[in-house]
């Protein structure tokens, strides 16, 4: 029996194809699969069939003010699959536009007042995250990649704050015990990210005229701890 579930979220396949042999890699498995949600309705018979789920990121946003059918049915299924963590049917690990599904699932608010650009940041963890089996052995701080134009404006009803900084209060929390989600991207390394970013060098992430300065930042930065929390999924919930 495979475990382990990646969710597709990203309408360009070159990018998500990228995506989930990243989580793959991340991970520490090798058998991820794959669902699409751009293509596919999220099917609880099938999901029966995994012990864990990580959401790739996507160039939804959920505070957009006009959202096409396919971004509403994604959202749909994603907060399906977010109810089925916090039942403890399944352990999920969301990431990037995803944690805002999650945010306002739960009564949260969103917001486009703490953007960061694609870049590596720094990030602490609290005192739960410090407790925390995943977030709790790279604390007190790492470093992640970001690049995102919204997030929460606090931690939802329900949801335990794990890490934080000051550039983006709300960079990971805890729904329960099988929810995780995190506004940062955990699984990519830096070339990854830095090849992720042709598929979206003029959508509002970092100035398209600087992208060579940008890419560059990115290359020369020392990203490990994110693949070291997928790592830890695997290992707590679907080993």
């Amino acid at each position: 029996m495979v475990s382990l579930l990646y969710v597709c979220v990203r309408p360009e396949l070159g990018a998500a194809d990228a995506e989930h042999a990243s989580f793959r890699r991340a991970l520490g498995v090798d058998v991820v699969d794959r669902l699409d949600l751009l293509s596919e309705r999220l099917d609880p018979a099938r999901l029966a069939r995994y012990r864990g789920v990580v959401v790739g990121g996507s160039p939804f946003n959920v505070s957009d003010a006009h959202k096409s059918s396919e971004q509403l049915r994604v959202e749909a299924d994603l907060q399906r699959l977010a109810q089925s963590a916090i039942d403890r049917d399944i352990a999920a690990f969301f990431t990037c536009f995803s944690i805002g599904v999650v945010t306002r699932m739960l009564g949260g608010e969103v917001t486009s007042d703490t953007p960061e650009s694609a870049s590596a940041t720094v990030i602490e963890t609290t005192e739960a995250g410090a407790a925390d089996p995943v977030f709790g052995p790279s604390s007190p701080a790492l470093t992640v990649f970001t690049a995102h134009k919204e997030s929460a404006v606090g931690v939802p009803d329900g949801a335990v704050l794990l890490a934080t900084n000051a550039a983006c209060p709300v960079q990971a929390y805890r729904v329960g015990t099988h929810l995780y989600a995190a506004q940062f991207h955990p699984e990519p390394t830096p070339r990854d990210f830095a090849d992720r970013m042709t598929f979206y060098r003029s959508t509002g992430y970092f100035d398209p005229e600087e992208f060579d300065a940008v890419q560059g930042q990115v290359l020369s930065a020392s990203v490990t701890e994110g693949a070291a929390l997928l790592r830890r999924f695997a290992e707590t919930f679907a080993a």
